[in-house]
């Protein structure tokens, strides 16, 4: 029995250990040790661009081409890259196909980390300090990630209607927003095709993460065509921008319906043909999700629809499609029918993404603690928009968080200053017994049934308050408006490592503070193992973000300050 909680303890340290290393092979490319690797994109020079259409396999219903790979001719033919400037988005689409194959977020940058041991070479003078260039976060790139939003039209005969392998042409010149103008327009036309002809229209608005595209097809031809529309996200399963050391947000492809709600699909259950969505709905949208980032097809209007998620056959390297196919009515000769959609490509701000379509602030990946992390970032949210900063928030809300369970820390507290109390007495009956274990045992229980001290009742208030705190630690972790905030003198933001090491150091000497004030096992190789475990866990806070190690360092603070004061009401000596 006296050594209960600190198995319980251990069982916790080791799980978490396997845990975060678990998640430093992920984050570093490597498979992880409790599901197959993720497939990675192979470098295969001189792979055409737009490879794959929607197949008819993964339309149900639908008369869609069943084709994967372009013509010949298509792809043969590169088209030209349109640069088209806004104050937050830069993006660059191409005349094959009308498709957007680059989207810059100059608002958000990026830049190499440094190495762990850098600030401290370069305060011994072994190494030169230099400024880290940073540049715009790459969101959408069909050069690196094979990461690409895609439109076209399905049907006509045998399949010939314009798609995203159809050569079109620029007939707007505007490229950049002016001074003064709201919006700028950029608009394309192919030939004709399978007696049709499809104008695409983008629309780029200040301020706006989100381009409409306007979808014209005018039947030129002599007989009435019933075309259908898709949209689509293409990409590798190649990690984007924003990951973290020790972290594994989710990455890949994920679709909304108001009956099956929000569904994330993994790239390997894609492989594995285990994807199973709802496939028809009149309402919805598709996305391709990563951490702090995502893209998503957007339509809101009540029509129906058909979702499709599959991977891209014949493309190199290894791409993954989500979309949507709409059924358009039938188009009489020379008449012209008009569909319009929304494609959001930006930061995965919770409120704003709340109020462009239903369901979609739930691309923020708050893993398992979903339930929790909610109303703790809506009250983080709140502290921020009274205190201006979002470190400061970070520590009032640990400190409301420790308001909140006082009663039951406190309940923990005293039994672990009442166990350090009873620790000689313990210690010295171990030494008297240490030849008779069955003796001792018993004897223990004495000891502890006499003095109301519950060996475990240090432990199971820490249980309780865990999922609370893991919901937390995702807030920060998954929080976008982290990236680049600063706190206060070193730390300029909050999601980087704490150049320095400040935080991490003064978090490891709390942790060791912790130790001292907890009682001392009376098992010396299990006292030893007591002052390496927050050693092992601080090496990892090393390069963990500043947010995070701020979270732990004032948790840990605060829990010293309630166990000291504690002690002293109980008269224990710390």
């Amino acid at each position: 029995m006296t050594d209960i909680r600190r198995t319980v303890l251990w069982v916790v340290f080791t799980m978490s250990l396997v845990l975060l290393w678990d998640g430093w092979q992920k984050h570093n490319g490597h498979p992880s040790m409790f599901s197959p690797p993720a497939p990675k994109p192979a470098a295969v020079a001189g792979s055409a661009p737009g490879t794959g259409l929607p197949t008819a396999s993964a339309l149900p219903g639908s008369t869609g081409v069943a084709g994967t790979a372009a013509p010949a001719a298509a792809a043969a033919t590169t088209g030209e890259a349109i640069h088209i400037k806004t104050d937050v988005l830069d993006v660059t689409l191409n005349t094959l196909g009308g498709d957007v194959t680059r989207v810059e977020l100059p608002h958000y940058l990026t830049g190499p980390e440094p190495g762990l041991f850098d600030p401290i070479l370069q305060a011994v003078g072994i190494k030169e300090k230099k400024a880290i260039p940073q540049t715009p976060v790459v969101l959408l790139d069909s050069a690196g990630q094979s990461y690409k939003a895609q439109t076209g039209l399905l049907g006509g005969q045998a399949g010939t209607l314009p798609n995203h392998n159809t050569l079109m042409t620029v007939t707007s010149a505007e490229r950049e927003l002016k001074d003064g103008a709201n919006e700028l327009l950029v608009r394309m036309e192919s030939p004709e095709q399978g007696g049709v002809k499809y104008v695409k229209t983008f629309s780029f608005k200040r301020g706006d993460y989100v381009v409409g595209v306007k979808h014209e097809i005018i039947n030129v031809g002599t007989a009435a065509v019933t075309p259908q529309v898709y949209v689509q996200l293409v990409r590798s399963a190649m990690v984007g921008p924003g990951g973290a050391p020790f972290t594994s947000t989710f990455t890949g492809p994920a679709l909304y319906t108001d009956k099956a709600h929000f569904q994330k699909v993994e790239f390997k259950d894609i492989d594995k043909d285990k994807v199973e969505i709802d496939k028809t709905a009149d309402n919805g949208w598709v996305a391709m999700v990563q951490h702090y980032f995502a893209s998503a097809w957007l339509h809101n209007d009540k029509s129906a629809r058909e979702f499709f998620v599959n991977k891209v056959k014949g493309a190199a390297p290894e791409q993954y499609a989500v979309g949507m196919v709409f059924t358009l009515p039938a188009v009489a000769p020379g008449a012209t029918a008009t569909k319009e959609d929304q494609l959001f490509v930006g930061p995965q701000e919770e409120k704003k993404l709340a109020e462009l379509a239903p369901g979609l602030e739930l691309v923020k990946d708050y893993g398992i603690f979903a339930i929790l992390a909610k109303p703790l970032f809506w009250l983080l949210e709140k502290l921020h928009a009274m205190l201006g900063n979002w470190g400061w928030a970070i520590i009032a809300l640990v400190v409301l968080l420790k308001i909140a369970f006082y009663w039951l820390n406190a309940s923990a507290y005293k039994s672990m200053a009442k166990m350090k109390a009873v620790g000689p007495k313990v210690q010295a009956m171990r030494e008297r017994l240490k030849d008779k274990p069955q003796e001792m045992q018993q004897e223990m229980m004495r000891i502890y049934r006499e003095e109301k001290v519950n060996p475990i009742g240090g432990c199971l208030p820490i249980f309780l308050q865990m999922p609370f705190f893991m919901g937390l630690y995702w807030v920060l972790l998954s929080t976008v408006e982290m990236r680049g905030a600063p706190w206060l003198g070193w730390i300029v933001d909050l999601s980087a490592k704490d150049p320095y090491f400040i935080l991490p150091l003064l978090m490891t000497a709390s942790s060791l503070f912790q130790v001292w004030l907890n009682p001392t096992p009376p098992d010396p190789m299990q006292a030893k193992m007591m002052w390496i475990m927050p050693l092992a866990f601080s090496f990892m806070f090393f390069v963990f973000p500043s947010g995070l190690v701020l979270y732990w360092l004032v948790n840990n603070i605060l829990s010293i300050a309630q166990q000291w004061f504690i002690n002293k009401q109980l008269g224990v000596q710390n």
